[in-house]
């Protein structure tokens, strides 16, 4: 009998894993995704066809991006939300002509990942354990209302008792198994919108693993932030950022705002029927380099944005295992080809580094231990495996500690397995 649901709703990716009374806990699988079956994307799309508006279609993870693709003028496309979950700025959205707050695209996204899992969903637990980023996203984020959208949320699915862990914890949990002697172990988890830290101290005794927190750090930049950083630096210039154009015999600099969309692909679509859209396809007459805008305008018009994504996150992956890699972008008459080298990659997102370095020292501290007291590092999500974010922890900690696997399972198996503990509130909380 399932005694504990994990759910590790991520910036990216959304992953659901149970767990009995012993025994490792098991990932849910979604039929019909490719590559990892238990990784369901964390996005939405809304489709009603022009001349039915009244049919309104809404898909969810890897269905909802085949929407988008086939159709995006017809079809709102909602990803990454997450980063919207602690801003005060955000109330609502309007879709189709329906308002949607925060904790109705959470619980739209919910139910359709259950329907989709189908009979490995069909009977949940009254309990659920959710995890939570040790920081929110975003500029000045609100904690509790995170955590009152996600209660709603949740409580929408039917669980009765809805609590949170902090996501490196549930990291920490899924780590524990492999232990065979107590240890103090640092968790990093490093997802789409977030980089989190935890300190646990885990012992044994009376033939059980007993574990005491100890410290955490989190800042709101990731994975999301290295993509785009790639893009600024090898697709936007070829696209007209730095260009410029002529207006009443002066020279202006082209606005970088138009590039700004490039922070997540599916925004591009949506400049389609924005004022900025007006203005760049003015500037065709006006660049001083028009073969640069006319990218730009290709681009957008053919709503190239998954299809540069996916060339960016081939190059992410390839320098993570290689010097140097090529970048190549290709779509309709647009060829962008690069090689890149590692170090030059680290250099663009050396801000980024700084900030998550940071994160890392203010764990310890909140501990009140130094490196030399660590000892075990796990590393896990997507980011993990960038040599310069690895480069972090082995300035720090001795090579031989630091273990990375399970990017995309360990967080929600180890929240299922925090359900078995018997003093949940050592781990988890309630909102308010």
């Amino acid at each position: 009998m399932t005694v504990s649901l994990g759910i590790d709703f991520g910036t990216t990716n959304t992953v659901v894993s149970l767990a009995g009374a012993d025994g490792p806990a098991q990932l849910v699988k979604f039929p019909g995704v490719d590559g990892h079956p238990f990784a369901f994307r964390s996005c939405l799309s809304f489709h009603a066809p022009p001349e039915r508006p009244s049919e309104r279609h809404i898909a969810a993870g890897p269905w909802a991006i085949e929407a988008y693709v086939e159709d995006p003028v017809e079809t709102r496309f909602i990803q990454s939300f997450k980063m919207f979950a602690a801003a005060e700025s955000f109330s609502e959205t309007q879709i189709l002509g329906r308002r949607y707050r925060f904790e109705d695209l959470l619980s739209t996204f919910l139910l359709k990942l259950k329907g989709c899992a189908g009979e490995a969903m069909a009977d949940l637990p009254a309990r659920v354990i959710v995890g939570r980023p040790v920081t929110f996203a975003g500029g000045s984020p609100s904690e509790p209302l995170a955590l009152a959208r996600y209660d709603t949320a949740f409580g929408r699915m039917g669980f009765s008792e809805i609590l949170y862990a902090y996501e490196p914890v549930g990291a920490a949990f899924f780590f524990a198994r492999t232990l065979d002697h107590d240890a103090t172990v640092l968790v990093g988890d490093f997802g789409g919108g977030t980089s989190d830290f935890s300190i646990i101290r885990f012992e044994r005794a009376a033939g059980e693993m007993r574990s005491t927190p100890l410290g955490r750090a989190g800042v709101g930049v990731a994975g999301d932030a290295f993509d785009y950083r790639i893009i600024d630096q090898l697709v936007s210039p070829a696209l007209g950022k730095g260009s410029s154009y002529e207006s009443y015999g002066k020279v202006l600099p082209i606005p970088n705002r138009y590039y700004s969309a490039f922070a997540r692909w599916d925004q591009l679509a949506l400049m389609r029927m924005s004022r900025d859209m007006r203005e760049i396809r003015a500037l065709l007459r006006e660049a001083v380099e028009p073969e640069k805008i006319a990218r730009l305008v290709e681009t957008l018009d053919e709503n190239y944005g998954y299809q540069l994504y996916r060339a960016v996150s081939r190059l992410k992956e390839a320098l993570s295992a290689d010097e140097a890699a090529e970048f190549r972008f290709e779509a309709g008459s647009i060829a962008i080809a690069r090689q890149v080298r590692r170090t030059e990659f680290e250099g663009w997102i050396a801000p980024e580094l700084s900030q998550i370095e940071g994160a890392v020292d203010r764990a310890l501290a909140d501990a009140g231990l130094d490196s030399g007291q660590i000892d075990r590092v796990f590393l896990t999500g997507g980011s993990s495996l960038v040599p310069a974010v690895r480069a972090i922890f082995q300035r720090r900690f001795a090579a031989e500690r630091i273990e990375t696997g399970a990017e995309l399972e360990s967080i929600a198996a180890g929240l299922a397995l925090i359900g078995r503990e018997r003093d949940l509130s050592r781990w988890t909380m309630r909102p308010g």
